[in-house]
């Protein structure tokens, strides 16, 4: 489990969050950067698939409360990408959030938490993170928490077809040693 950080609470993604995510997932606003929204049965889907490779990988996406409220925020968390790509596979690290929480730092915040989970329980080597090269916020975060690119990483995500608009992908990408170097410039 990824340790809470000053503003969030993290719990394992169950059934019992359906609720939050039927909102957070039928969103278009938090969707825009996907190919769809996602129906109730889609969500559903979703979090069977999250619980499943927690249950097989240990680690997982985890829901995302405010610490201060306790109301719910998104998730966090690790995953692994084992699709057709150049990197994979890979574990990333990703983010989803209510859109009342946006532009507060709070995606920023759990992502370096995770990072720390990966990089230090995990005892990962690399974490790579990805979206739509549109999508500008998301690539913000990746470069707030630190991570690197490398056009030359950029890729087309094989489920999208070709002329999709969410094709093109950017890559982003973080080692063991530059989290803790990062991490140590951030607390001086």
């Amino acid at each position: 489990m990824i340790a809470s950080s000053p503003r969030l609470i993290f719990e394992a993604m169950e059934t019992r969050h359906a609720p939050h995510f039927y909102a957070l997932n039928n969103d278009p606003q938090v969707m825009q950067y996907f190919p769809s929204t996602l129906d109730h049965a889609a969500t559903d889907a979703f979090i069977a698939r999250v619980m499943a490779h927690r249950a097989a990988h240990g680690f997982g996406l985890e829901t995302v409360f405010l610490a201060d409220t306790g109301a719910f925020a998104g998730f966090i968390g690790l995953l692994t990408a084992d699709f057709a790509a150049p990197f994979t596979p890979a574990v990333e690290i990703g983010w989803r959030l209510m859109p009342q929480v946006w532009g507060r730092g709070l995606a920023p915040e759990g992502a370096r938490a995770a990072l720390a989970f990966g990089f230090g329980e995990l005892g990962l080597e690399e974490i790579v993170s990805f979206t739509a090269k549109s999508n500008i916020a998301s690539i913000r975060v990746m470069q707030k928490i630190g991570m690197h690119h490398r056009p030359e990483d950029d890729f087309d995500h094989p489920a999208l077809a070709a002329g999709d608009r969410l094709r093109r992908h950017v890559l982003y990408r973080m080692r063991a040693a530059d989290f803790e170097n990062f991490s140590h410039i951030n607390e001086t």
